[in-house]
C-alpha cells in the first residue's frame, strides 16, 4: 500500500510539474511550430502524445502552439505495408493547460499555404487546402485555423458537415448535357482582409439559359463571426470579372482562372482605344507659340 501510494504521489508531482512547465512557457501569442528534436519542446511532445493517447492515430506529424493551445496533425496509417500516400489526417485542438483534446477535421492530402488575415486586429490565420477520399474522384475543401481567445483553443473556419469550404469537385455534374465551369480563390480586399469566393458556372445547352452561383467567405468585421454571402446581379458581375483576373488572388489558393469561361469574359470586355484627336488648343504648331512680352 505504501509503494503504491508512494507511485501515485510521484506521478501527480510529475505531471503537476510538467504543467508548471508547459503554464511557464505558453504565454506568447507568437505562434510557432515545435522541434521535435530541441529539446527545450520536448515537454510539450510528450504533453501532447499523452493526451492523445486514446485516439486512433499512426503518428504525430505536427504541432503548432500559440498561449495555451496546441494545432496537432495527426496521420493513420492503414497497415504496415499501406503507402504514406494513403495516410489519413486529423487536426485536433490540445489543451496545453489539461488533457482536453478536440479533434476540427480528417482528409487527405493536407496542403499548407501562406497566413492569411481574416479577422480585422487579429493575427493571421493558417490555410490549408485538403481532399476527402483517395483513389476517386475527390472533392478540395478550403479553411483556414485561427485561436480562439474567448474559449481558449483553435478553431477551423466555415465549417458545415464536418468540413471546411467545398472549392472543387471533381464528380461532375449527375445529369447529362450539363457543362459545369467552377472557380475558386482567397483574394486579399482593400482593407487587407482575405475573403474566399466560390464561383459555379453552368450551362444547359438548348434546355435553357446558363445560371450562376457566388459565394462570398469572410469573417463580419462588426460580429467577428463567419459569414456566407451569396452574390448577385452587380456584384456578382463585379465578382466574376475580377476572379478571372486573378491579379488579386493568393497564390496557391485559385483554380480555374484559365478556363475557357474566363477567357471568354476576358476577351468580351472593351479594349480602351488610344486617344488620336488632338487637344482642343493644338493648332498645328510644331513649336510652341512666342512669349508675349
Amino acid at each position: 500500500m505504501q509503494v503504491d501510494l508512494s507511485r501515485r504521489l510521484i506521478a501527480v508531482a510529475a505531471a503537476l510539474a510538467l504543467s508548471a512547465s508547459l503554464g511557464a512557457q505558453q504565454t506568447s501569442g507568437s505562434f510557432r511550430w515545435i522541434d521535435f528534436h530541441n529539446p527545450k519542446d520536448q515537454n510539450i511532445v510528450v504533453w501532447v502524445t499523452r493526451s492523445l493517447q486514446v485516439e486512433k492515430w499512426t503518428a504525430v506529424r505536427e504541432i503548432g502552439v500559440v498561449y495555451d493551445a496546441a494545432l496537432v496533425v495527426t496521420t493513420d496509417r492503414s497497415g504496415p505495408q499501406s503507402p504514406p500516400s494513403d495516410d489519413t489526417f486529423t487536426i485536433w485542438n490540445v489543451s496545453l493547460t489539461s488533457h482536453v483534446v478536440a479533434p476540427l477535421l480528417s482528409g487527405v492530402n493536407l496542403r499548407w499555404f501562406d497566413r492569411e488575415h481574416f479577422a480585422e486586429n487579429a493575427p493571421e490565420e493558417l490555410t490549408v487546402l485538403y481532399d476527402n477520399c483517395h483513389d476517386c474522384p475527390a472533392s478540395t475543401y478550403f479553411t483556414s485555423f485561427h485561436y480562439d481567445v474567448s474559449h481558449h483553443m483553435w478553431a477551423a473556419r466555415w465549417l458545415r458537415g464536418g468540413q471546411g469550404v467545398l472549392v472543387w469537385n471533381a464528380a461532375g455534374p449527375s445529369a447529362s448535357g450539363i457543362a459545369w465551369t467552377q472557380l475558386y480563390a482567397v483574394m486579399a480586399g482593400p482593407d487587407g482582409r482575405a475573403f474566399l469566393v466560390t464561383w459555379n458556372h453552368f450551362e444547359y445547352g438548348k434546355v435553357r439559359g446558363p445560371s450562376n452561383t457566388l459565394f462570398r467567405y469572410d469573417v463580419d468585421p462588426a460580429s467577428v463571426q463567419e459569414r456566407t454571402v451569396e452574390l448577385t446581379r452587380d456584384d456578382a458581375d463585379a465578382m466574376e470579372l475580377r476572379m478571372c483576373r486573378g491579379q488579386d488572388a493568393v497564390q496557391g489558393l485559385a483554380r480555374g482562372q484559365d478556363s475557357a469561361l474566363c477567357q471568354q469574359l476576358l476577351n468580351a470586355q472593351p479594349q480602351r482605344k488610344p486617344v488620336t484627336t488632338p487637344p482642343a488648343n493644338n493648332r498645328g504648331r510644331s513649336v510652341p507659340p512666342a512669349v508675349r512680352h
